[in-house]
């Protein structure tokens, strides 16, 4: 699965990369873990989800996250609510932020977007709470559009995989540039989660 560090050996690191995408999504299929955000990948689920597991381990938001949507369905019901409800949900995942930039972004959807996040990814990064990274989960997973992500999972996997042992701006660009060209256009969120588990 090691590719060459050399950057002209690209089509041969491309060749054993695809390959390796083949195996990495064959290996997903069989192993992937049953979490309640997979049941439905629809853009506020995956948004919720994906702002609630960062920066937290997954057993701690599993039960928030039924809660959470028992309690916010929608996008409509979450920006229907008061603030404080929403941080007293919040209760034990920490990072308060998250849950005030959800709230404070459910309201701007309601208003600006008709109730529909935008799958548009510029227009999602204008979002309070909505980075990089989530706003490539969003794409990926809820839209099928290919934006590859990258958390510190993905960076460990591709140092292994690209034989980077330092982490810098020129490793991030390496990695950034080998996950676009890796990403399929067909099922791009299956691709993130294989990476990411």
């Amino acid at each position: 699965m090691s590719l060459k560090n050399s950057d002209t050996a690209g089509s041969t690191q491309l060749e054993s990369a695809v390959f390796s995408r083949r195996r990495l999504l064959n290996w997903f299929r069989v192993n992937r873990r049953d979490y309640p955000w997979r049941k439905s990948l629809s853009p506020y689920s995956v948004w919720v989800s994906e702002v609630m597991l960062q920066q937290t381990v997954v057993a701690a938001v599993v039960g928030h996250y039924r809660r959470w949507m028992e309690r916010f369905p929608s996008i409509e019901s979450l920006a229907g609510a008061e603030v404080e409800e929403v941080t007293r949900l919040w209760e034990g995942l920490g990072y308060y932020s998250r849950a005030r930039n959800l709230h404070k972004a459910a309201r701007i959807v309601v208003t600006d977007y008709r109730g529909r996040l935008p799958d548009d990814i510029v227009e999602l990064r204008k979002l309070p709470g909505i980075g990089e990274y989530t706003a490539a989960a969003i794409m990926s997973l809820a839209f099928g559009k290919p934006y590859p992500v990258l958390d510190a999972n993905v960076r460990r996997v591709m140092q292994r995989v690209l034989l980077i042992r330092e982490w810098d701006k020129k490793a991030e660009s390496r990695v950034r540039g080998s996950l676009a060209a890796l990403i399929p256009q067909r099922k791009p969120g299956e691709f993130n989660e294989a990476l990411m588990e």
